[in-house]
Formats: C-alpha cells, sequence, structure tokens
C-alpha cells in the first residue's frame, strides 16, 4: 500500500502564504507518485477558522483534490489548533474517494472497493472482520483530553497516568494486527503526540513525564507503520520491519527551524514499512543574533557570504537605553533589500535609576546632595560649591567662566613647555 502520510498544516489567515503554497506541491506530488491512500496526523488548522475564511476555503479545496484522487483519513489534532468538531466538515465534501475523521478511538478498514470502515468501539473484534474484505488496518489514537485523567489522578499525574493508559491500550491493538499481518494485510497506526526523546523543530529533545508514548510502547502494537503527528521536525525509528516517524510540518512557520519540510511518502506492505521525505518548498529563513549592541560591521561581511535572496530574515540584539538611538533601521533594511521579509527585534535594557537611602527624608537639597554623597562614598563639598554658584550666577555665565578659565590653564601650559625646551625653567 502506497500511503501520502501529510501532518500539521496549520492553515490559518497568517500562514496562509506559507501552508497553502507547501501543501497544493504535496498533493501535487502524492498525485504524480500514485499515493493509494491519503491520510493527516492532526493540525490540519492552526486555530478555529470562520466559514468564510479564506485559510478554510484554501484548505477544502486540497483535501478535495486529494479526495478526487484516493480515500482520505484525517485524525484529530490538538483540541487548541483543531477544535473538535472542525474536521467534520471535511467529510461532507465529496469527492471520487471518501473522507474518514478519527476522532476518537477506533480502527478503520480500508477495503478492496477503496471505502472506509470503523469500529464501533476503540477497536474492533476478531469476529467483526475476520471474513470482511480488508485492504489495509488503520488504528487511530487521535488528542486525548488529560483533564478527564487529571480529574481522577491529579494534575501532576495526570501526563504519566495518560502515558500508562495509552501503552495498554497500543498493546490492546497487537492481537489484531498480528492476525492481520500473517492473513497478509498491511497494519499503519496514526496518533497526534509526543514520543519521549524526540527533537522538536528548533533541535532541541524532549524531555519529562508529560508525553504521550514512547518508542516502545508504539512497536507493541505491533502496527507496520506507526504515522505521527504534532512535531514539526521530521524524524523516524525503525525496529524489525517496524518504522515510526514524524513526517513533520508541511511548511516553516518559525525562524530557526531546523531540516526540510515535507510529507511522507510510505511503502506499506504485510512485512515491512518503509517512508520517504518529500520535501516541499518551504521558505528559507535566517536568523542573527547578538549578545549585545549589534554590529553593522558583522551584518556587512554576514551579507556578502550569505544568499539573501528571497530568505526571511531576523536580526535581533540587545543594547543600553542610551544606545538606542544609534540603531539605523532603514539602514540594515537597506542592507537585506533582496530578502523576502525582513524582522528587526531589539531589546532594549532600561537604565534603573535607585534613590539613595534616607533621601526621601531630607527636607533641603543641601542635606540630599550630603546624603546621596554618602551613598556612593563621594566628597559632597565640591557638589555643594557647585550648586552655591548655581544659585547666584545664571549658566551662561557659569559656562562662560568655566570656558576661560581652561583656556588660561592651557595657556600657561604651553608656555611652561615651550620654557622648558629652551632650558629656562624645568618643568
Amino acid at each position: 500500500m502506497r500511503i501520502a502520510h501529510f501532518s500539521d498544516l496549520h492553515y490559518a489567515v497568517s500562514t496562509l502564504p506559507e501552508v497553502d503554497t507547501c501543501f497544493t506541491y504535496a498533493v501535487d506530488q502524492a498525485i504524480a507518485r500514485q499515493a493509494e491512500v491519503a491520510v493527516i496526523t492532526g493540525d490540519t488548522t492552526d486555530h478555529a477558522l470562520d466559514a468564510h475564511s479564506p485559510a478554510l476555503m484554501a484548505l477544502a479545496r486540497q483535501i478535495r483534490r486529494l479526495a478526487d484522487h484516493c480515500p482520505v483519513l484525517m485524525l484529530q489534532g490538538t483540541f487548541s489548533h483543531e477544535p473538535p468538531g472542525t474536521l467534520d466538515l471535511f467529510s461532507l465534501l465529496g469527492g471520487c474517494y471518501p473522507i474518514h475523521v478519527g476522532n476518537r478511538l477506533q480502527q478503520v478498514i480500508l477495503n478492496s472497493r477503496r471505502e472506509w470502515s470503523a469500529s464501533a468501539h476503540c477497536r474492533f473484534d476478531a469476529n467483526d472482520w475476520r471474513d470482511a474484505d480488508c485492504a489495509l488496518l488503520c488504528s487511530c489514537i487521535p488528542t486525548m483530553n488529560k483533564a478527564n485523567v487529571a480529574a481522577s489522578v491529579g494534575a501532576e499525574q495526570a501526563g504519566q497516568a495518560m502515558g500508562h493508559y495509552l501503552a495498554d491500550l497500543l498493546a490492546g491493538y497487537a492481537p489484531g494486527n498480528l492476525l492481520a499481518r500473517q492473513r497478509g494485510i498491511p497494519t499503519i497506526a496514526l496518533s497526534h503526540g509526543t514520543v519521549i526523546g524526540c527533537m522538536t523543530e528548533h533541535g532541541v529533545p524532549m524531555a519529562g513525564m508529560d508525553h504521550e508514548f514512547t518508542a516502545g510502547a508504539l512497536f507493541q502494537a505491533q502496527a507496520n507503520a506507526f504515522m505521527l503527528g504534532h512535531i514539526h521536525l521530521h524524524q523516524a525509528w525503525d525496529h524489525n520491519g517496524q518504522v515510526i516517524a514524524y513526517p513533520g510540518s508541511i511548511g516553516r512557520l518559525h525562524y530557526g527551524e531546523q531540516g526540510n519540510k515535507g510529507f511522507l511518502m510510505w511503502d506499506v506492505t504485510a512485512d515491512s514499512a518503509g517512508c520517504e521525505l518529500v520535501a516541499t518548498p518551504a521558505r528559507r529563513t535566517l536568523e542573527l543574533a547578538f549578545a549585545g549592541a549589534l554590529d553593522m560591521h558583522a551584518l556587512h561581511q554576514y551579507v556578502a557570504s550569505h544568499s539573501i535572496e528571497g530568505a526571511w530574515v531576523r536580526i535581533r540584539w540587545q543594547c543600553l537605553e542610551e544606545e538606542r538611538a544609534t540603531i539605523d533601521r532603514e539602514a540594515i533594511t537597506a542592507l537585506f533589500r533582496g530578502a523576502a521579509g525582513i524582522k528587526l527585534e531589539g531589546r532594549v535594557i532600561p537604565i534603573t535609576r535607585a534613590r539613595a537611602e534616607g533621601m526621601a527624608r531630607c527636607h533641603q537639597l543641601e542635606e540630599q546632595v550630603h546624603a546621596w554623597a554618602q551613598q556612593v562614598d563621594t566628597p559632597a563639598a565640591p557638589l555643594l560649591a557647585c550648586l552655591a554658584q548655581l544659585a547666584i550666577h545664571s549658566p551662561a555665565d557659569i559656562a562662560m567662566a568655566a570656558l576661560s578659565t581652561e583656556t588660561v590653564a592651557g595657556d600657561a601650559w604651553t608656555s611652561e613647555c615651550h620654557a622648558s625646551e629652551n632650558g629656562a625653567v624645568q618643568p
């Protein structure tokens, strides 16, 4: 069975230019490569979409294209991205082949007429399909609601308890999958969740007790292929002919994402499974981050050594508040004029001014100066002398007097040096 596996499309108005370009290309490729089944493992949308949204229309158009080519199986993703009930609309699109929505724990059979048939409960009984016309057996594990588990075991234990529950569930699928494989029927499983130890799209390993699966628990389901969604980086695990894989997101949605974006083409038999990542034309992103102030010389060097044309660029820096005006944003934008887009993120470190202890209790300005000088260990007399000058002279007169004093002092020093050179005096 040749299966096209898509995931994490994240259709929304803000993501539409990127994801629709990539998904349109992916659908073209799936059709050209003669996919017999199309699978989407969750997060088809980025959030709830209005019925008149251009993003919903664009998504429906591509799903219909898939359904005109082969049967489609869509899995419920994260509730915040894909509110329950969102996917039910797509089962009404029509097309040459049916669209089945897996929004509960269930198994689904694809028969030789390319029709879907779902189990009444979380899995088929042996008698339900022993004599059935079955060309592919699918086990569907959509996003689970941890709130129900948290209500019984507590929020801190909910993740671990959910992991144990899913491990038992996966083990329960094993007898049916093994029986199907003995009869020469390919078996797959679909889920939307996190495998402990997988890598995020930013190259950070996922760790902790709040994740749904271990690779070992997934392999225990005894499906030839386990098709996952939720993590945006393509990665795979294999064991004795079984393969677990994430295709990753269809497009590049954030700066700093690693690896190619695309979908998976699977070849699944009753004995083995294999997959190939088909890259989509996701946008290129470049990121420059400075630990301190922005360095224009470094930016010039970067532009000279990298291809900027058509890339999306983000530049980050941090500077003191008084240095804020020195950042020439127009010059930076002009330097990266070949980029498809540029995002400038400067973090300004504010100046913190703290009042010296006891100053608020001083009623006279002279007393406040004494308090401040004592706090910073500075003589107060010179400051008080300057303060007294301000009381009887204008700032302009004080400035002129200071300049005259510096000129006289400078002339005296110059004369002294000339006398020293002539041997008249010793400096």
